[in-house]
C-alpha cells in the first residue's frame, strides 16, 4: 500500500506543483490503483511514474472545482488506448454525472470499457472483501467530501508448529485451514481455525480530505488514521484568509491531526504563493503542533507500512 502524490498545488498549476491528484496503490492488496481527484494534466504526471492507467479502477472526486476534475475526461479517454478494459467507477458529489456525460459527449469520446458513476452522500459508500470506504461532507464553498479508506483486518499468521505437533504436515491443507473456520482432514481430524491462527493483522486506515475549513468536528472521522492527508493552502499567519476562502492553514491541519490521534499527517494543496524556499517554514509551523508531519511535493511517495 502506497500513496503517490501526483499534484500538490492549489487552484492553478505552478512550475513546482501541479494541481490536485493522489494515487493510492493497492497492487499487492487488490491488484488495483485508486485515484483521489484528477486535476488538469494528471495523466501527464502519471507518465513520470510507474503507474499503469489500466490498473486504475476507482476514482474518488472530493469536489467539482476545476483544479480537482479538469484532468478527468482526458485520463478516461487515454485509458482506452492504454490497455484499460476493466470497469472504472468514478465517485463524487452530485453533478459529477452531468460533468462527465457532457464532456465525453461533446468531445465525441468513446470509451472501450464500462464507466460507472456514483454520486455520493455521507456514509459508507464501499464495502468490499478487503476494503471499506466512508465519506464525510466538509466545510467548503461547494459540496466537498473527505474519504476514509479502511483496510479490513486480515487473518493472522498460521501457527505451523502447533499443526505439526498434532500430526498435520505442511501441504495444501494449511491454506484451507487459514481460509476456513472449520476443516476436516482426510484422516477425519476436525481443525478449528481459531485454534491454529494467530491474532488478526490490523488493517490500515487512510483519511484524505478535500478542500475544507479545518474543524475539530472532523476528528471522529479521521480518528486513529495511520495517515491523514489534509490541505494546507495557507500558512498559519493567513488564518483569516483561509477562513474567507474556505481553506485551511498548516497549523489548523496539525491541530486536527493531533485531536484525531492520527499517526502521520501529510500536507498538500499548497498555494502557488509559496515557493520552494517557503516549504521548511510551512512544515515547521505544522510540526510545532504535530511532530510527525510531512509536506508533500509532486511525485512524493509514502509507503503505508
Amino acid at each position: 500500500m502506497e500513496l503517490i502524490f501526483l499534484g500538490t498545488g492549489a487552484g492553478i498549476p505552478s512550475k513546482e506543483r501541479n494541481v490536485s491528484s493522489i494515487a493510492l496503490s493497492l497492487l499487492q492488496e487488490a491488484n488495483s490503483i485508486w485515484l483521489f481527484d484528477c486535476g488538469e494534466a494528471t495523466q501527464h504526471q502519471i507518465l513520470h511514474t510507474t503507474i499503469k492507467p489500466k490498473k486504475i479502477n476507482k476514482i474518488f472526486i472530493t469536489h467539482l472545482h476545476g483544479d480537482h476534475i479538469f484532468g478527468l475526461p482526458g485520463l478516461l479517454s487515454s485509458r482506452s488506448f492504454q490497455g484499460g478494459d476493466d470497469t472504472i467507477t468514478v465517485y463524487g458529489p452530485k453533478g459529477i454525472q452531468t460533468f462527465l456525460d457532457t464532456t465525453l459527449k461533446t468531445s465525441h469520446t468513446s470509451l472501450n470499457y464500462p464507466l460507472k458513476i456514483v454520486e455520493v452522500e455521507e456514509g459508507q459508500i464501499i464495502d468490499e472483501d478487503n476494503f471499506a470506504v466512508f465519506c464525510k461532507k466538509l466545510d467548503h464553498n461547494v459540496t466537498s467530501y473527505g474519504y476514509r479508506i479502511v483496510e479490513k483486518d486480515r487473518p493472522g499468521k498460521l501457527l505451523v508448529d502447533k499443526l505439526k505437533a498434532i500430526g498435520i504436515p505442511p501441504g495444501p491443507i494449511y491454506q484451507e485451514i487459514k481460509n476456513n473456520p472449520v476443516v476436516q482432514t482426510p484422516e477425519g481430524t476436525t481443525i478449528f481455525r481459531e485454534q491454529f491462527v494467530g491474532p488478526d493483522k490490523k488493517g490500515k486506515v487512510i483519511s484524505i480530505l478535500g478542500d475544507t475549513r479545518s474543524a475539530y468536528k472532523y476528528k471522529h472521522f479521521v480518528q486513529n488514521s495511520d495517515v491523514l492527508v489534509h490541505e494546507a493552502t495557507f500558512s498559519s499567519e493567513s488564518e483569516q484568509l483561509a477562513h474567507d476562502y474556505f481553506h485551511s492553514t498548516t497549523t489548523q491541519a496539525a491541530e486536527l491531526a493531533k485531536a484525531g490521534n492520527v499517526k502521520q499527517l501529510i500536507l498538500t494543496h499548497i498555494s502557488s504563493r509559496y515557493q520552494q524556499e517557503d516549504a521548511l517554514q510551512l512544515l515547521h509551523e505544522a510540526r510545532t503542533i504535530f511532530a510527525n508531519t510531512e509536506l508533500a511535493k509532486d511525485f512524493y511517495r509514502l509507503p503505508i507500512k
